[in-house]
C-alpha cells in the first residue's frame, strides 16, 4: 500500500479475507487457501474475531518499525490490517483504561514463532507505555530478561533453531497510569534430559555453545575449558554450528543482558562456573572394579576431570568421588551403604548434571524476579504473557512430550471455555438471543490424564511410590487395566483398540486421542523421569561445596535438615503448576495468538498445505470460526458502521443528526435488507451472513466511485473559477502597476528637463560674472606684465652674449685635446704587440674556469644537508671561488630539503629551534633533549578510560599532558600531579581521581625559573594579585622540562602576544604568600636517581640538591 493510501478499516484493500469469520464458504480448503494467499503477499496475520493467527514468515518483514507502532497506537482493533500490534494495543488499553487484568496466550507447535510473538508483544507494550528514567529502567530489565532465559532455556531442534525447551509465563505489573512497575516470571518443566542427551540433528542448550565460542581465552582458562566442542561428551557435534547464528556475539549479548537485569559480577562468574562444571561432568567416565565380596564397584578412570570440577565448585574431591561409587539408604534409624556399579554410576552422574542445570535455571528465574519485581506496594494492574511449548508429535514421544501435550490440552480447554464465555457475555450484554453452540469438549481427555484416582499421572505416581519392583512395563500393565475401556486411550492390550494385530503399535507403547490427533508414547523412561531422583550422597556432597550458588541450590543436602519423605514427582509438580496457571488465566481477560508453521524446512516463501492443514485442525481454528459465527458473523458499533456506510442512503448522507442506531436502521431499511440478516444490539449492529456484509461493501465501493466523480467535478469547477478570479485580480494589479510606472517615467523626464534648463541658466550667469572679473584682473596686472617682459628681454640678451663667449673658449680646448691624443697615439703605436700576452692569459684563465665548472658538475655530492663531502680544489687561485661554490651549494640543498617539510614537521622544528634559542649553552639538560621528539600528550588523555572524567572536563585542545612532581611550599616534599597545557590555561589535576585542582590563565604567568644544572626542577611565577597567586608561585619537577617550558613559552606568546621571561640561574627568588624565598641549587647525592631533592632550611631559603 502506498504512503498516500490510508486504511481506515479492516475491510479496505483486503488480500483474501482479513477476518476468517467473514470467510465464505467456510470449509477447510477455503480456510487454507485464504491463509496461503495472504502469506504469499506478506500478510502473515489474520483474525478470527479477536484471535490473531500468525504464520511464521521465516524472514524479516518491514512491519515492526517505530512508525508501525505509532500507526496502531490507540486505534480500534478492526480499524487497520490484522497485526499482532493491534491485539497488544487492545490488551494494553483495556488494562489501562478499563482496569481489566489481561493475559495473552501464545500457542502453536515448535518453530511456529511463539517466542518471537511474545517478544513483539513486550516490545510494543514497552514502546507505548510511559517514559522516564525509572520507567525506562524497568522496561529495559523486562526486555533484557528474554536473552538470558533464551540462552539457558532454548536449544536448536529439528523443527526450530531457537526452540523454547521450557514454559514461561510472565506477569507484567502496571500502575494506575499504565506505566510498568515490574514483573514476575514463572517457568514450567525445563527439558533437563537435553543436558545429557540430544536427538540427532539437535543441540544442547545455547549457553554451552555460546560460552565456548564467545568467552575470552582468559575466562576459559579460569573455567578450565577448551574452545573445541568435540572435547565434551554432552555436546552433539553434528549440529554444533547453526547457519545464521553467531554464538560468540550472542554470548556478549547475554553477558550484557545479565548486567542490565542486575546480576553482580560474582553472581555471573558463579553461574558460568556451574555451567562449566555441568559440561565437564559429561567427561567423567567409570570402570568396573571387583571387590572381595564379588560385587562390582565403579571407579573413575581419569580423576583429572573430577579434580577440575572440584576446583570450580569448591567440593572436596574425596567426598564427590565417594558419592559416585557408593549410595547410602536411610530407613528410620538405620543407614545402609551400597556400592554403585558402572551403569548406576553413569546414572548418578547424569542425574547430578540434570539436577544442577535444572536448579541453576530455577535460580536464574528467581534472581531475575528479584530484580524486576515491583518495588512499590500499591495496587497493580497485571498483563500476563504465556509463551509455552506447543503441541508435539515426534517419531518417538516420551514423558516430556506427554507432559507438554497435557499442558496444551488444558490450554485448549480454557481457550474453548473462555471463547464461548466471551461470545455468550457479548450476546447477553447486547441483548441478543443466545443460541447454544455444539462443540467438542476435551475435558474427557484432561480427566484421563489428571484424574486424582484413575488418571495416568496418578497411576504413574502410584507406581513410583509403591514398594517392590517397579518398571515401565508394570506401569503400562496398570494403564491397560485401568484405562482399557476409555475411548481416548489405546494400547496393544486395550480391549477397545482397533489395532490388536497392528504392528505399528508396539507392546511398550500406548496411544492417546488428543484434541490435535492421536499420539503414540513410548513408556520407556516414564518412571525414572517422573521419579526425578538424586542420590542423597550427591546432594550432601553438593551442599558441602565452598560455592555459595551450588550450596544454595541443594538445601536438602544439609545434614541438619534431613527429610526421609520422598520428594514430589515431576508429574505431580507439573500438574500443580498447570492448575495454578489455569486459575490465574481464568481471572484475567484472555487474548489469543495462534502461531502456525508454514513448512518444516524453516525456509521463506514456502507454504506446505498439508502441514498447515494439520495445525489448523489440532488448533481447532475452524471450530473457533464456527463458534464465532454460530449466531452472527460480523458485529460493529453503530457509530463506525454509520460512518462507513452512510453514503448509501440519501437521508444519512452527508450528515446524520440523530442517534447512530436510528441512522443504521434507516440505512438498512433504505437498502431493503432482509430483517433476519441483522439484529440490533444495545451498542452494536450484528450481521448474520458474510454475504450481507460483502454486499454492503460492494454498494459502498460503487457509491464511492460516484462520489469521487462528483467530488472531481466540483473540484475542477472550483479550481477553474479560482484560477479565473486569480487572473482577474492579477490583471487589475498589473494594469495599476503599468499606469504607475508610466506616470513615474513622465515625471522623471519633466524633472530632468527642468534641471537641465536650470543648469544652463546658472552657467551663463556664472560665465558672465567670470568674464567681468577676469577683465578687471587683467587691467590690474597689465603694468606688472609689461615690466616683467622688459626685464626678461634684457636678461636674455646678456645670456646670449655669455654663451657665445663660452663657445669660443670650449672650441680652443677641444682642438688642443685632439692634438694631444694624436701625438700620444703616434708615440705608442710601436708598443702594440706587447698586449698579446695579456690576451692569451685572459683566454687561458677563461678555459680553466670552464673546465673547473664542468668537472664540478660531475663531482657534486648528495643533496643531503648533513653530507660534508666536497670535491678537492683543482687550482690554488680558485680557493675563494671553491669555498663560495661550496657555500652556495649547501644553501641550495638546504632550501630543497626545507621545501619537503609538511606543516606538522615545520611546527616540530620550529619548537626545536625555539628550544635551542631558549636553552642552548644555558641549561645542561638541553643537549639530552635534542634527539628526543616532543610528544605533547604523554598520558593519552582522550584514549585512556582512567582519565575520561578529566578529558570531558577540558573542552580545549590539550597541547601537553604529563605527570609532574608538585613541590610542597612548606616542607619541600613532592606530590604527583597531572600537568595539562591548553591554548588558554595551565591546568593542575589529581593523578588518581582526575579531578581538576587549579586552572591558571596563561596571561597570569609572568616568568619561568630553572637552574643551569642537569635537573628537571622549575618554578612558575604568577602575576601578583591574580586569583591563582593566592598561595604563591608553583614549584615543579618534570622529566620533560625542556619540552614543557618551550610549549609554555610558545603557547603564551601566541595567546597573549607577550613573551615569558626564562630565568636560568642556580639561585633565584620565588613568592610564597607574603614571603619571598630564595631557591638555591647545590650538588648532592640522590636517593631516587636524578630526581632533585628539596629541603626547606628556613623561612627564606629552599635548597635543591641535584646530581
Amino acid at each position: 500500500m502506498s504512503k498516500m493510501e490510508v486504511k481506515t478499516s479492516l475491510l479496505d484493500n483486503m488480500i483474501g479475507v482479513g477476518d476468517m469469520v467473514l470467510l465464505e464458504p467456510l470449509n477447510e480448503e477455503a480456510f487454507i487457501n485464504n491463509l496461503k494467499m495472504r502469506f504469499e503477499h506478506g500478510e502473515i496475520y489474520t483474525y478470527i474475531g479477536s484471535v490473531v493467527i500468525s504464520v511464521n514468515p521465516y524472514r524479516p518483514l518491514p512491519i515492526y518499525t517505530p512508525d508501525k507502532v505509532e500507526e496502531y497506537r490507540n486505534r480500534n482493533f478492526y480499524e487497520l490490517s490484522p497485526h499482532i500490534y493491534a491485539l497488544s494495543d487492545e490488551a494494553y488499553r483495556s488494562l489501562r483504561d478499563q482496569d481489566k487484568d489481561q493475559c495473552i496466550l501464545i500457542t502453536g507447535e515448535s518453530g511456529a514463532g511463539k517466542t518471537e510473538a511474545s517478544k513483539l508483544v513486550m516490545s510494543y507494550v514497552a514502546a507505548v507505555c510511559g517514559k522516564g528514567a525509572e520507567v525506562n529502567k524497568v522496561k529495559e530489565q523486562l526486555l533484557q530478561s528474554n536473552p538470558v532465559l533464551e540462552a539457558f532455556g532454548n536449544a536448536k531442534t529439528v523443527r526450530n533453531d531457537n526452540s523454547s525447551r521450557f514454559g514461561k509465563y510472565m506477569d507484567i505489573e502496571f500502575d494506575f497510569k499504565g506505566d510498568p512497575l515490574g514483573g514476575v516470571i514463572s517457568n514450567y518443566l525445563l527439558e533437563k534430559s537435553r543436558v545429557v542427551k540430544q536427538p540427532r540433528g539437535e543441540r544442547n542448550f545455547h549457553i554451552f555453545y555460546q560460552m565456548l565460542s564467545g568467552a575470552s581465552d582468559d575466562l576459559l582458562d579460569k573455567l578450565k575449558l577448551e574452545r573445541d566442542f568435540s572435547k565434551y561428551n554432552y555436546l552433539s557435534l553434528d549440529s554444533a554450528k547453526v547457519n545464521g547464528v553467531d554464538d560468540a556475539s550472542n554470548f556478549r549479548t547475554v553477558r550484557n543482558a545479565m548486567q542490565i537485569v542486575g546480576f553482580q559480577d560474582d553472581e555471573t562468574k558463579s553461574v558460568l562456573e556451574v555451567v562449566a562444571a555441568v559440561l565437564k561432568l559429561g567427561n567423567i567416565e567409570f570402570k568396573p572394579e571387583s571387590r572381595v565380596n564379588g560385587l562390582d564397584e565403579s571407579k573413575i578412570k581419569d580423576k583429572n576431570e573430577l579434580k577440575e570440577i572440584c576446583e570450580l565448585t569448591g567440593i572436596d574431591q574425596t567426598v564427590l568421588e565417594r558419592a559416585f561409587s557408593f549410595r547410602t539408604v536411610e530407613a528410620k534409624q538405620e543407614k545402609v551403604s551400597t556400592t554403585l556399579n558402572v551403569a548406576q554410576a553413569y546414572y548418578a552422574r547424569d542425574a547430578l548434571a540434570k539436577n544442577m542445570y535444572s536448579r541453576l535455571f530455577s535460580w536464574l528465574v528467581l534472581r531475575i524476579n528479584e530484580s524486576i519485581k515491583a518495588q512499590t506496594k500499591v495496587r497493580k494492574k497485571v498483563m500476563g504473557v504465556l509463551d509455552i511449548y506447543g503441541f508435539e508429535i515426534f517419531e518417538e514421544n516420551s514423558f516430556e512430550q506427554f507432559i507438554i501435550n497435557y499442558c496444551n490440552e488444558k490450554l485448549q480447554q480454557i481457550f474453548i471455555e473462555l471463547t464461548l464465555k466471551e461470545e455468550q457475555e457479548e450476546y447477553i450484554r447486547e441483548g441478543i438471543e443466545w443460541t447454544h453452540i455444539e462443540y467438542f469438549n476435551n475435558a474427557i481427555i484432561c480427566d484421563l490424564i489428571e484424574n486424582n484416582q484413575n488418571g495416568i499421572l496418578a497411576m504413574l505416581d502410584e507406581e513410583c511410590l509403591r514398594p517392590g519392583t517397579v518398571t515401565d512395563d508394570t506401569f503400562l500393565e496398570k494403564l491397560n487395566q485401568i484405562c482399557a475401556t476409555h475411548q481416548h486411550f489405546e494400547s496393544r492390550m486395550s480391549k477397545s483398540s482397533r489395532f490388536l494385530n497392528d504392528t505399528s503399535l508396539p507392546h511398550s507403547c500406548f496411544r492417546i486421542q488428543h484434541y490435535a490427533g492421536k499420539v503414540m508414547y513410548q513408556v520407556e523412561g516414564f518412571v525414572d523421569k517422573n521419579n526425578n531422583l538424586l542420590y542423597r550422597d550427591l546432594s550432601q556432597a553438593m551442599w558441602k561445596a565452598n560455592h555459595f550458588l551450588i550450596k544454595d541450590m541443594f538445601p536438602e543436602g544439609n545434614p541438619a535438615k534431613i527429610n526421609l519423605k520422598r520428594p514430589p514427582t515431576a508429574g505431580s509438580q507439573f500438574k500443580a503448576s498447570v492448575s495454578t496457571l489455569m486459575k490465574n488465566l481464568q481471572t484475567k481477560n484472555p487474548n489469543y495468538i495462534r502461531c502456525i508453521k508454514p513448512n518444516d524446512k524453516k525456509a521463506a516463501h514456502i507454504f506446505n498445505d498439508a502441514l498447515v492443514c494439520h495445525q489448523v485442525s489440532y488448533l481447532g481454528l475452524l471450530e473457533n470460526v464456527r463458534v464465532r459465527r454460530a449466531g452472527y458473523a460480523f458485529r460493529q458499533p453503530y457509530e463506525p458502521c454509520l460512518e462507513r456506510y452512510k453514503m448509501l442512503c440519501k437521508q444519512t448522507w452527508p450528515h446524520w443528526k440523530g442517534p447512530a442506531r436510528v441512522g443504521v436502521e434507516v440505512l438498512l431499511n433504505e437498502l431493503e435488507t432482509q430483517k433476519e440478516e441483522f439484529s440490533f444490539g444495545r451498542s452494536k449492529i450484528f450481521i448474520r451472513n458474510p454475504r450481507t456484509l460483502f454486499k454492503l461493501e460492494e454498494l459502498r465501493k460503487e457509491r464511492l466511485e460516484d462520489l469521487a466523480t462528483l467530488i472531481q467535478k466540483i473540484y475542477r469547477g472550483w479550481k477553474c473559477r479560482t484560477r479565473f478570479l486569480l487572473m482577474k485580480r492579477s490583471q487589475i494589479v498589473v494594469a495599476a502597476w503599468v499606469r504607475r510606472y508610466l506616470q513615474q517615467k513622465k515625471y522623471k523626464r519633466i524633472k530632468q528637463s527642468t534641471i537641465v534648463i536650470q543648469s544652463y541658466t546658472r552657467g551663463w550667469k556664472a560665465r558672465k560674472i567670470l568674464r567681468e572679473l577676469k577683465y578687471q584682473k587683467r587691467c590690474n596686472e597689465a603694468a606688472t606684465t609689461i615690466a616683467a617682459y622688459w626685464h626678461g628681454t634684457q636678461a636674455r640678451r646678456e645670456l646670449k652674449r655669455l654663451k657665445e663667449e663660452a663657445k669660443r673658449k670650449h672650441a680652443v680646448a677641444v682642438i688642443w685635446a685632439y692634438w694631444l691624443g694624436l701625438k700620444v697615439r703616434r708615440e705608442y703605436r710601436k708598443f702594440f704587440r706587447a698586449n698579446a700576452g695579456r690576451k692569451i692569459y685572459e683566454f687561458t684563465i677563461q678555459r680553466i674556469i670552464q673546465k673547473y665548472f664542468l668537472e664540478l658538475e660531475n663531482k657534486l655530492p648528495s643533496i643531503s644537508p648533513i653530507d660534508n663531502n666536497w670535491p678537492m680544489r683543482p687550482y690554488l687561485f680558485l680557493d675563494s671561488t671553491h669555498k663560495e661554490m661550496k657555500r652556495i651549494f649547501h644553501l641550495w640543498r638546504c632550501k630543497k630539503y626545507r621545501d619537503q617539510f609538511t606543516e606538522q614537521k615545520k611546527f616540530i622544528y620550529d619548537e626545536k629551534l625555539d628550544a635551542s634559542d631558549l636553552f642552548k649553552d644555558k641549561k645542561s639538560l638541553y643537549p639530552a633533549s635534542v634527539g628526543q621528539p616532543f610528544q605533547g600528550d604523554y598520558l593519552e588523555i582522550s584514549k585512556n578510560p582512567k582519565y575520561k572524567k578529566l578529558s570531558d572536563a577540558v573542552e580545549e585542545k590539550i597541547i601537553i599532558a604529563d605527570t609532574v612532581n608538585k613541590i610542597n611550599r612548606a616542607n619541600g616534599k613532592g606530590a604527583t600531579r597531572i600537568f595539562l597545557l591548553t591554548k588558554s590555561n595551565a591546568i593542575i589535576a589529581d593523578q588518581k581521581s582526575g579531578q581538576i585542582k587549579l586552572e591558571v590563565p596563561l596571561g597570569d604567568i609572568t616568568k619561568v625559573s630553572m637552574s643551569s644544572q642537569n635537573d628537571g626542577f622549575f618554578a612558575v611565577h604568577l602575576k601578583e594579585g591574580s586569583a591563582a597567586a593566592c598561595k604563591g608561585d608553583f614549584l615543579f619537577s618534570s622529566d620533560h622540562l625542556i619540552e614543557m617550558a618551550t610549549k609554555l613559552y610558545r603557547t603564551t606568546l601566541m595567546q597573549t602576544k607577550q613573551k615569558i621571561y626564562m630565568e636560568i640561574s642556580d639561585e633565584f627568588l620565588v613568592q610564597f604568600k607574603q614571603d619571598k624565598v630564595c631557591v638555591k641549587f647545590i650538588q648532592g647525592t640522590q636517593k631516587n636517581g636524578n630526581i632533585p631533592t628539596c629541603k626547606r632550611k628556613n623561612n627564606r631559603l629552599l635548597e635543591v640538591a641535584v646530581p
